[in-house]
């Protein structure tokens, strides 16, 4: 298959999605970026501005985010917004790879845990370079597996951490180079 039958999904922002977004340019993958109005992502490539209609369909209470990710959300309006852009961006790629911090509750810190709850709640292939031991891991089984993950499915998610590690952004460029040939 070729490079171009590819596309990745993310919003685009500083860290670990513009890692993501700059490996899937060099590798000749398309790239989609959703947003909200007042939201700047660090990409300005293919961004999807989402009204409130768009916005809406990736609405979820509260309650059950803070639930599922077992802490709470300060400044919920803005929050959800974000995690409605994270829904269009799991709902539309396939495969998900995250970079962060797996917690010992084995979520992932931060609202990049949203991308991978709702990527382990729609049965998706996910996978997270977790910053704190520097390794890939695969969600199998209600656990956290050890794995080196490719992409392997034509439509993919990427997103993570605004706090980009050298390490975490050396995992990506692996990630796409193990992927893909230029």
């Amino acid at each position: 298959m070729s490079n171009k039958s590819y596309c990745i999904y993310s919003g685009g922002l500083k860290g670990a999605e513009a890692a993501f977004g700059e490996c899937a340019e060099k590798y000749g993958i398309d790239e989609i970026n959703f947003s909200f109005e007042g939201h700047t992502p660090s990409r300005d490539k293919n961004i999807v501005v989402l009204d409130d209609e768009k916005l809406k369909k990736g609405n979820i209470s509260m309650e059950i985010v803070s639930a599922r990710m077992g802490r709470r959300y300060a400044q919920a309006d803005k929050i959800r917004k974000v995690f409605q852009v994270i829904f269009h961006m799991v709902n539309k790629g396939y495969q998900v790879f995250a970079v962060g911090w797996i917690q010992a509750d084995k979520t992932i810190k931060g609202g990049t845990g949203w991308g991978v709850e709702l990527a382990k709640f729609f049965n998706r292939p996910v996978s997270v370079f977790d910053q704190g031991d520097n390794k890939w891991y695969v969600w199998k089984e209600n656990e956290w597996v050890e794995n080196e993950p490719v992409i392997s499915h034509e439509t993919f998610c990427g997103t993570g951490t605004r706090n980009l590690s050298d390490e975490g952004k050396k995992a990506i460029e692996d990630l796409f180079s193990r992927s893909f040939a230029i």
